[in-house]
């Protein structure tokens, strides 16, 4: 996947453990809450999931568009992409099984029943944009890279 895979991928998803998700309604009206979520590799996808009547669900049945941003000021990361709700149990069980080892061992009592009541989404990068606010590090621009769809 080159680039846009090595910014956004699991070495520094791993290290964030909410991530900011923007979503916008049919009408229009955004909406931003964080969520814990997990990226894969392999895939190149990031997922996570929510209550299936959250405004955050039903926004994303309406307009698919989604930007998914780390929560880090220093090393600020955001991604915009679109999200599919996850089909079929082997998917399910899969991303269930990399949310479970990420969040497990700060959170024991999450477990797959927990989340299989929930609504599963995988997110598909387009675009992502990066900017380090170090002061020694501090970039003029943002650095900006297109993932091949």
């Amino acid at each position: 996947m080159g680039a846009p895979a090595v910014v956004v991928g699991r070495r520094a998803t791993d290290r964030n453990r909410n991530f900011w998700v923007v979503t916008v309604s049919a009408g229009g009206r955004p909406h931003a809450l964080p969520v814990w979520g997990v990226w894969d590799d392999d895939d190149g996808r990031f997922a996570f999931s929510c209550a299936p009547r959250a405004r955050k669900a039903r926004n994303l049945a309406a307009n698919p568009r989604t930007v998914i941003m780390v929560d880090d000021t220093v090393e600020c990361l955001s991604v915009e992409g679109r999200v599919a709700p996850v089909h079929g149990d082997e998917r399910r069980a899969l991303w269930i099984e990399r949310y479970l080892a990420k969040y497990q061992p700060i959170s024991p009592g999450i477990s797959a029943d927990f989340l299989r009541q929930h609504l599963m989404v995988e997110f598909q990068p387009e675009r992502a944009f990066a900017i380090i606010e170090r002061e020694e590090e501090f970039s003029t621009r943002a650095t900006r890279w297109v993932f091949g769809t």
